[in-house]
Order: C-alpha cells, then structure tokens, then sequence
C-alpha cells in the first residue's frame, strides 16, 4: 500500500516535471551552509530547473524545494493569459475538474475544482469532505497581471525608415528598465476557423523582435547629472525592423488586401507564422511587450532569482502549489470542514475594476454557488453570511525588501530582508487589510509550523502602495491578512527576489490550508 501511495503522489504531481528541460547545477536554500559550500563547476549563466531534481528544502523542512518549478511557471508564463493557462494545465493533470460559470455545477464533498475568466484570472477549490453549509472558505488569492508595455489598437508606424510598434503603458512600470532589452510580443489572438466559428488561441514569439534604443551620450550629455527622463508617448516606441523599399504596384495591392491596416503586415505575417494560420485568419490581437530574457538563479550561491513579472507570479504560483499539494491524497480532505482556495486576478495593477480583476464579484459569486451546489437546496442569505464570517482570506502580494543603497526609504524598525520569511503588510490607514487579530492567526500558522516572518509599515512621510486585500475584505466583510515575499526591483522589467523565501512562502501557504481551521476556532473575539 505504501508502494502505490507513493506512485499515485509521483502521478498526481506529474505536471510539475518537465525532464526534458534539465540543465543543473549546485543549488542550497540553506543559505547559512551555503557559504561553506564548494561548487563543483562553474554554473550556467542562465538556466531553468527540472522539476524532477530534488533540492534540500529551507529550515530543515522534509518537502523539496519548488524553486525549479517556479522559474519553469515564470518562463511559461510571459502573459496574464499565458499563466493562467498554465496554472489551468497543471490543476488538470493533479485532478481539478475543470468547470464554467456559464453551466450548472455539481458539487461534491472531497471534491476538487477550478474555472477561468477571461482566460486571466482563475479560481480554484478543494471541499473538505466534513464541510456542512455555513462553514468558511480558506482563500489565498494573488495576481496574474505586471506592469508592461502593450501594443495599441492600432499599432503600425513608422520614422526615419524604421518600422515602430506603438504602445500604451500598463500599470507603474519603471518604464526606463525597458530601454535597450531584448524585446518581443506574447498575448492572445482570436483566430476565424474554417467553419466560421473564433477561437481563442495564445501566442509567444520567443525570439527578440523588438528593441527601444536609448540615446547616445554624445547627444545627451547630462543624462547622468540631471537624470534620464523620456517622453512615454515619443521615446518609447519600440523598433521592429528597418522599413523595405516600396513594393510593386502589383504586389503593394495584393500586400493592402492581404494585411491588418492598424499593424505591420510584417508583425502580423510573424504572428500567422507562429500560429499555422493565414493572416486573413487573425480578427484580432491583445499583446503585451515582453522580455525575452529566461528568468533564472542568480547570486554566488544561487541564492536570487533574477525574472521579469515576479510581483505577482511568485505569490500566484505558491499559492497554486500549496492548494494543489495540500489535497494530493484522497486523505488530504477527510477531515476538513472548509473549502481551500485561491483566486488568480487579473488587472491589479490598475486598480481591479474590471469583469476579471479583483474588483469584480468572481470569487463571492463563486462562492454562493459552491454553497448552493452543497445543499442541494435554495440557500438564503444567512448560510452565505454565516461561511463568509467563518473565512479568511490571505492577500499575496510581493513585498518591499530594503534595498542596501536606500535603506533610509524604509522605517527603521520595519526592514523586511530576503530570505526572511513572508512579510505581513500593515497599514493604519486601511492600505492594507491587515488587522491586529488577522495578523496574529497568520502568523500562529507559521509559529506552529517553526516558519518566520517579518512585518512592515510605510513611513509616515512617505505614500503607501495597495494591493486586493481591502478591496476583497470590503466586499463582502471577509477577514484579511496582507503578506508577501520580499524583493527588490519592484516593477522593474527584470526584479530580484531570494530562493529561500519561495519555498518559505510555499510552506506557509501550505500550512494555513491545513492548519487554519484548528487555531481559528480556539479564537474567541465577538
């Protein structure tokens, strides 16, 4: 029995494996040894994990590490679109039924589930199999969506004989980081079919396609004592190629009726390529701007891992691994009476006030749903009401480390570190949803499970940033805790985070799945 237990977790964590992409080389998250260990050869400069290979795991824990998983998911992942796809194939292959909202659900104890929207956000749960009606839901929920650049509805332009791509900016970017990198296009594009019908098919150009040159010093001589500082709107504008000589009449009128006129029929030939569709075929495109650099371990003891879009991918893969680990075995949710889940958002990072950001009434509705589908009668608004009051919900976001050059933008007492555990976010002006006794269950969590963690305030003379967190504990009165991993490079287009902290992170998240219900209800507050 034990045998087939063991090939039936081998089986169910398949998804995380992808043997075929090995490429290895010493790697410790206990960064303590780590300074007493010797390489055995000289690392890659650039390389991504087998999920299969097994890393001592950090403070002294038995799991592995999921660091190689999660610089898999990053590189997958160049789009909102593209994560959540990949998030959906692996729910799959661990077991998640796949449902959509536009159908009736039937829902069963022990069960596990997941639907998307917009193919950018995401929701996914487990049912305890002693859940009754009126008990609580145990959420993590995060985003799928970093600052970028995006292409324009109508893109195609062009100056001095180059051809340029235009675009609009997507969030707070730190927008000079994208300056002099190699640059392409990923995204989604609906495709016309033979037989009439639009599908929806993701694309992801792999190799440089586009590039925004900086100006010379010679031309800008006090760059470096008054600071570089372009025009959104005219400097940064991407070049794709260099523009061709005039075609033929005969062959520049089958190039107009053959074309998109918003863009390059050059970009859109580059599309139709990689999708094995005529250009004809595109009726529409939604891209983003990416870097194509791999994102990768970085450090002399591989203790960073240098990527694009770790703010928020980071925190949505945790979370996604914790609930996927957490009920491997049909025993996981024998005797659970809540339901586990998280919620992936997309468009957090301009406010969420869209039909698949945070903003919207996706996850809430889910719920009522789940509780209606477990009766198996109508459901008043007291059973609701009752689940709500018993849940909780963690906001995952990536959180400010101190930086070493600019120590001072921190408060003195509240310095998160790398490799320090998640960092608790607290506000007093509600920026974050954080409470004195949600931070305090969360933290009884990881004090159970020996896991440290930090905190952090803003300084009273500087602004605060936000996150989901009040906008879901507003919405329907659910208790909240704001957490995150520490990084640096914060909206940069490539951002720097510690390994430890991810599978510190993973733990956490895994812990208050299968912990939170036994500390909660020792609670007495109302």
């Amino acid at each position: 029995m034990a045998a087939m237990a063991r090939l039936q977790l081998l089986h169910l964590r398949a998804p995380f494996v992808k043997s075929s992409r090995v490429l290895s080389f010493p790697y410790s998250t206990n960064l303590r040894a780590s300074h007493r260990r010797q390489f055995s050869g000289t690392p890659p400069l650039c390389c991504s994990y087998s999920s299969s290979e097994s890393f001592p795991a950090s403070n002294g824990g038995s799991s592995a590490s999921i660091v190689g998983d999660l610089l898999d998911f990053l590189n997958e992942s160049w789009t909102q679109f593209h994560a959540t796809a990949e998030a959906k194939r692996q729910l799959i292959a661990a077991g998640f039924h796949l449902l959509n909202e536009n159908d009736e659900w039937d829902l069963k104890p022990g069960g596990r589930y997941f639907f998307t929207r917009n193919m950018s956000c995401l929701v996914a749960f487990a049912i305890g199999e002693k859940y009754s009606v009126g008990n609580g839901f145990h959420v993590i929920a995060a985003h799928t969506d970093s600052p970028c650049l995006k292409l324009k509805p109508k893109s195609a332009s062009s100056k001095s004989n180059y051809l340029m791509v235009n675009v609009q900016t997507y969030g707070g970017g730190l927008w000079h980081t994208w300056f002099d990198r190699d640059l392409s296009v990923a995204g989604r594009v609906i495709v016309r079919t033979s037989n009439g019908s639009f599908v929806h098919k993701l694309v992801k150009v792999k190799r440089p396609l586009l590039r925004v040159p900086t100006l010379a010093i010679h031309l800008n001589r006090t760059v470096n004592t008054d600071g570089f500082k372009p025009n959104l709107e005219t400097h940064l504008v991407p070049l794709l190629a260099t523009k061709p000589e005039e075609p033929s009449s005969e062959s520049k009128e089958k190039s107009t009726l053959s074309s998109k006129d918003a863009h390059h029929p050059l970009l859109m030939q580059i599309l139709s390529d990689e999708l094995s569709c005529n250009v004809d075929d595109i009726a529409n495109i939604e891209l983003n701007i990416c870097d194509t650099q791999p994102s990768c371990l970085g450090g002399a003891n591989n203790e960073f891992i240098f990527s694009g879009r770790l703010d928020n991918l980071a925190s949505s893969y945790c979370a996604l691994r914790a609930l996927v680990d957490s009920c491997v075995l049909p025993v996981d949710l024998s005797s659970e009476h809540a339901i586990r889940m998280i919620a992936l958002f997309d468009n957090e990072e301009v406010g969420s006030d869209s039909f698949q950001g945070a903003g919207a009434p996706t996850m809430f509705q889910a719920m009522r749903r789940i509780i209606g589908s477990l009766s198996h009668q109508y459901i008043g608004e007291s059973a609701f009401d009752r689940a709500i009051r018993q849940s909780f919900l963690v906001s995952a976001d990536m959180a400010h480390g101190v930086h070493p050059n600019f120590m001072d933008k921190h408060e003195e007492h509240h310095r998160p570190e790398m490799h320090k555990g998640l960092v608790i976010k607290h506000n007093a002006n509600q920026r974050y949803a954080t409470s004195g006794i949600t931070a305090f269950l969360f933290k009884e969590v990881a004090k159970i499970h020996n896991l440290p963690t930090q905190e952090f305030v803003v300084r009273n003379d500087m602004g605060c940033g936000s996150t989901i967190g009040p906008i879901l504990a507003s919405g329907v009165g659910i208790r909240t805790v704001d957490c995150g991993i520490a990084q640096l490079s914060m909206h940069s287009v490539r951002e720097v985070c510690g390994t430890e902290d991810i599978d510190i992170a993973y733990k956490h998240f895994k812990a208050f799945y299968q912990t939170f219900s036994s500390i909660d209800r020792r609670l007495i507050v109302d």
